[in-house]
């Protein structure tokens, strides 16, 4: 198992978040959306109007960051479909912190 990082461990929600909104300026710039604001209820398919292979790309994303902390095709495995098309990047902030405590009480 991967160990985790000095500046991942005890990540919060303020962190996750940054990281977050750093990856999908990433993603949101190749469309030209590099202007929209990312907040926790910000949704990934209404109000960033991302699609299923830019949430692969999120997921790889995530992978380079947080290592095999963090699985993001599992967190979406565990949903319903409407449950993803309403998805928060708050939900995703969550998911995020509470995996990578989980990886540090290991």
């Amino acid at each position: 198992m991967e160990p985790v990082r000095a500046e991942l461990a005890g990540a919060d929600e303020e962190s996750v978040l940054a990281d977050l909104t750093g990856m999908l300026a990433t993603l949101l710039d190749e469309y030209g959306l590099d202007d929209v604001e990312v907040r926790m209820e910000t949704t990934f398919n209404r109000d960033l109007e991302l699609e299923s292979i830019d949430l692969v790309t999120l997921a790889g994303l995530l992978g380079e960051r947080y290592g095999d902390r963090v699985n993001f095709a599992e967190f979406l495995a565990g949903m319903e479909f409407d449950e993803i098309i309403e998805l928060t990047v708050g939900r995703l902030v969550e998911h995020v912190v509470q995996s990578l405590e989980a990886a540090e009480a290991v």
